[in-house]
């Protein structure tokens, strides 16, 4: 992993004498966007003819099957040496693919799998969880904290501690508390609105001598009172923020708490103010909005919103030494797990959209590296996961097998994908000796998703019984069933009662 300018650096110190050692792998090159090139390495033999070439093809961590799985899949890459790996550690069991209907059920599955290994003895530290976006650990981490099972966020922050997601709740806390003055000055200037420490020290002093919390300070002085302190662009800056409040203010009386969410980050600039950034982790950021949309879908008020958020951020990380690892693949690379789960292996996801769109640079074959990274990662258990459908910005989208999951070799690859999604599937082999009460999916109870279901419409389900429809949303249904509460399923998986 060397950019172009360690390379040519490195050519010319060795250029007389020959003497250069390089340790590396091509097929583990995943930091372009750090400015890596996988050139340097793909081309180290031309640059220095004669060299020995040593290839460490012995693996001690992975059996059998995951190293062909991973092997069979990093073979679609044109841009590599090549190598054979083999080890002597057994075949082992070979890589599991299942198919869930939604986010929310993959996170429920992975985290019930997690419980029975537990269960079974053992530890949560020999167990991981693997996604493509730092967005993707929400739904895991709060699986995690409701099942009570420890864990820790390997290479980044707990999601509702992340800079982007403490600016957005602090927006949604000033508009359902304008005294909270901590909110009022994390954001009086996030984006950029020329109210710096100065005018923010103006507003302190005011709010200080009036008795008064800051928000109620920066009305005064906006309406005219006071304004004489602040610079005229300030001025217009406090007097147009203090209008939006207000007007977020009317609309949070009508309007559901994510809507509302998605109004305030877009009205205010804050999502343009990361769209526009040029930084790496900026698109990171971006997804992490993206997905606090989605949380709040689940509450039907900004104050129970803000309670929940309470009680995960009280929730501490755990002393608990024995916990299970949340990390992107990214942030996985030299780590190893007795059980990997990889989630989220659908198109547009993983492989990213970027990526795909990028292709001609070799984002899909970079990404196809991290795939590889992924699934070696593992000793003895992979899991691979993908979803159907998923919420973006709130509103359900249907989601396409990875095409990275096609690509693995049949011969080491396990599938558990139920014939009712997308219409096709297979289901071959056994469970690895998993309890069959935890599938990752239902068994539909007929259809292939054309029936409709009005609110109000009895209906059975084969797993959750009889149940009555509340919603209906893009053939996604919540049923209050009678004996297993609330359940969101889809309307393939029920008939009329």
């Amino acid at each position: 992993d060397s950019n172009i300018a360690q390379y040519l650096w490195l050519r010319l110190l060795a250029r007389d004498n020959k003497n250069i050692c390089c340790v590396g792998d091509d097929d583990q090159s995943i930091y372009s966007w750090r400015g890596a090139e996988i050139g340097n390495i793909l081309r180290f033999e031309k640059d220095f003819p004669g060299a020995l070439v040593v290839r460490l093809e012995r693996n001690y961590r992975s059996t059998g099957h995951i190293l062909a799985a991973a092997s069979g899949l990093i073979a679609h890459n044109r841009g590599r040496l090549g190598k054979t790996l083999w080890t002597e550690g057994g075949e082992g069991a070979k890589v599991l693919v299942r198919g869930v209907w939604d986010s929310p059920g993959e996170a429920r599955a992975v985290c019930d799998i997690i419980e029975t290994l537990q269960a079974r003895g053992d530890a949560l530290n020999s167990m991981a969880v693997l996604v493509r976006t730092g967005a993707q650990t929400r739904e895991f981490e709060e699986r995690l904290i409701a099942t009570y099972v420890p864990y820790r966020v390997i290479g980044g922050q707990r999601f509702y501690e992340r800079l982007e997601i403490r600016d957005a709740v602090a927006y949604l806390r000033l508009i359902n508390q304008p005294g909270d003055d901590l909110a009022f000055e994390r954001l009086v200037n996030t984006p950029k609105r020329g109210l710096g420490k100065v005018s923010v020290e103006a507003l302190r002093i005011r709010a200080r001598l009036d008795g008064v919390s800051m928000t109620s300070a920066a009305g005064r002085m906006a309406e005219g009172g006071g304004l004489k302190t602040l610079k005229p662009r300030a001025g217009a800056s406090l007097g147009a923020l203090m209008a939006d409040f207000e007007r977020w203010r009317q609309m949070r009386q009508t309007m559901p708490p994510a809507q509302l969410a998605n109004e305030v980050l877009d009205q205010s600039g804050y999502l343009a103010m990361w769209r526009d950034n040029k930084s790496p982790d900026a698109p990171g950021r971006v997804d992490n909005l993206k997905e606090l949309i989605v949380a709040l879908e689940d509450f039907d008020s900004l104050q129970g919103f803000l309670d929940h958020v309470s009680l995960v951020m009280d929730n501490e990380e755990t002393q608990a030494t024995d916990r299970v690892s949340l990390m992107t693949m990214h942030a996985a690379k030299g780590l190893e797990f007795d059980t990997v789960f990889l989630a989220g292996w659908e198109d547009g996801l993983f492989p990213h959209l970027r990526a795909l769109d990028d292709d001609l640079s070799g984002g899909l074959e970079e990404e196809r590296r991290l795939a590889y990274v992924g699934l070696t990662r593992a000793r003895s258990r992979a899991i691979v996961s993908f979803a159907a459908s998923r919420r973006i910005f709130g509103r359900w989208q249907s989601a396409l097998p990875s095409s990275f999951i096609n690509e693995l070799p049949a011969e080491n690859v396990e599938r558990e994908i139920d014939p009712g999604l997308y219409g096709s599937g297979s289901r071959s082999g056994g469970t690895m000796g998993l309890r069959e009460d935890i599938a990752l999916f239902a068994k539909p109870a007929g259809g292939c998703g054309e029936a409709r279901f009005e609110p109000g419409t009895r209906v059975f389900h084969q797993k959750f019984g009889y149940g009555r429809v509340i919603s209906s949303d893009g053939g996604k249904l919540e049923i209050a069933f009678d004996k297993a509460g609330c359940k969101k399923v889809m309307d393939s998986y029920v008939k009329a009662a």
